[in-house]
């Protein structure tokens, strides 16, 4: 699989960009898969570090004993003296409350981060892009109300797949099926009587894609989506009918890597 880039995103204007691409696409270029775990370690090791230095651990440390400790009496005591029980079920929630305190500014840096890297990853891991030859299709919506038929006018370089350009506007959406043909941007039109409104799509072998959906204010035609194929880091690997995407594979890795390394580094 080669690398993933969403041309003329609104995270490129970002300065983290520059930073992230030189070092991140080379791998996506090789392994998606071990890039995904890779920064999910990165990140949790970021988290952790943060943690540690950025809250008191000794009062962490102090709480989490502490709330250990009433859990078990609450246990103890919850069928012979209830009345103790819910003294101490309270004082516990209190410790809770003390933690989350400590922990804010800890949150804030985490949140501040994951704010820049998340989008980094979802504009280059979601699609599978458009190589040349391939099918794909092409929706337009509406706005409510119209009605009538709807041409695509496609580059000189796309032909029609299984559909015709000409289609009858149907629950205000047409949908046409499309082949590709050489790389480069390909200039697709949609026009149903005398609006039309343009979408660029990006063939390539090197897997780059452009931004799927193209929004058209105060338009007879509303936007135009290129419904990219979900980009699937197992492969044919799925539970059930589900394929799970870089997110899910982020989340399950970013749990085993900051129980571990909360261990090891002695976290609280």
């Amino acid at each position: 699989v080669n690398l993933y880039k969403i041309r003329d995103n609104w995270y490129d204007m970002f300065f983290l960009d520059p930073i992230f691409n030189p070092v991140l696409l080379p791998l996506a270029d090789k392994s998606p898969l071990l890039l995904i775990v890779l920064f999910s370690f990165v990140l949790s090791l970021i988290i952790t570090v943060v943690y540690k230095f950025a809250t008191n651990q000794e009062e962490m440390k102090r709480l989490k004993e502490q709330q250990k400790e009433s859990q078990k009496h609450i246990k103890e005591l919850r069928t012979s003296n209830p009345e103790e029980a819910l003294r101490l079920q309270k004082e516990a929630m209190k410790s809770t409350g003390d933690m989350m305190k400590h922990s804010f500014k800890a949150m804030l840096i985490t949140l501040v981060i994951a704010a820049f890297t998340f989008p980094w990853m979802s504009a280059h891991l979601a699609y599978d892009p458009i190589a040349p030859e391939e099918t794909y299709s092409l929706t337009a919506t509406f706005a409510k109300g119209i009605t009538g038929d709807a041409v695509l006018i496609p580059d000189k370089n796309t032909k029609f797949d299984s559909s015709s350009a000409k289609q009858s506007i149907s629950n205000s959406e047409v949908t046409w099926r499309l082949k590709s043909g050489l790389e480069g941007e390909q200039i697709l039109t949609v026009k149903t009587g005398e609006v039309e409104q343009q979408k660029k799509v990006l063939i390539s072998n090197e897997l780059e894609y452009e931004e799927p959906i193209a929004v058209f204010k105060s338009s007879d035609i509303e936007k135009i989506t290129i419904n990219y194929e979900k980009f699937t880091p197992l492969g044919n690997f799925h539970i059930s009918s589900w394929y799970p995407g870089w997110l899910a594979i982020y989340f399950v890795s970013s749990i085993v890597f900051s129980l571990s390394l909360r261990k090891l580094l002695k976290v609280y």
